[in-house]
């Protein structure tokens, strides 16, 4: 028993090292607002722990990572969904700006700040496989291994890809108006 914990405590640290900032992202691309990002980012670090007792080595680390991440980032989506409703708030929360960044940050950094919130805000607008597969193809990944976390024929992932970039463009580029496709 004490062998399988050890086990499962060194897989988790070693995916933790190497795709730890990775599932960083990957929280922020699912969820807007900070508090919640935290608790999906610890959803998602017990859900790869607790996955790291049953790895089989049948898929590699990273493919195992990014499917139990992605799992568990589709389960909060879902419940989130699920569970918001018209929150209310007061006058004094509405004119707070909130704490976007320093105000000392350069002007471009600000801008590249406001560009990648736009970027986000349309990935969150996707549908759960989507989104899925541009966030995992931002990471760098290739269709092949897009495909082995997601199920999909890398053929299909290399299409689904070129439409879903094509759809953020145009989004991006007419303030995010336009129905998913």
């Amino acid at each position: 028993m004490r062998d399988v914990e050890n086990r499962q405590d060194q897989l988790y640290r070693q995916a933790i090292e190497a795709y730890g900032t990775a599932l960083d992202r990957l929280s922020r691309a699912y969820e807007a607002d900070q508090d919640f990002r935290q608790d999906l980012l610890q959803e998602i670090h017990l859900a790869l722990w607790r996955s790291m007792s049953t790895f089989d080595n049948r898929c590699s680390v990273r493919t195992w990572v990014y499917r139990v991440a992605h799992n568990a980032a589709t389960s909060h989506a879902l419940r989130s969904k699920r569970a918001k409703s018209t929150t209310l708030v007061s006058l004094e929360e509405i004119d707070d700006p909130g704490d976007i960044a320093s105000w000392h940050e350069t002007h471009s950094a600000l801008q590249q700040v406001q560009v990648l919130d736009r970027l986000f805000a349309l990935i969150h607008r996707l549908n759960a496989i989507d989104r899925q597969i541009i966030l995992l193809y931002l990471e760098g990944e290739d269709a092949a291994s897009i495909g082995e976390v997601t199920g999909i024929s890398p053929n299909y992932v290399s299409t689904k890809v070129h439409r879903i970039k094509a759809i953020l463009a145009d989004r991006f580029n007419n303030g995010g108006n336009h129905e998913q496709r």
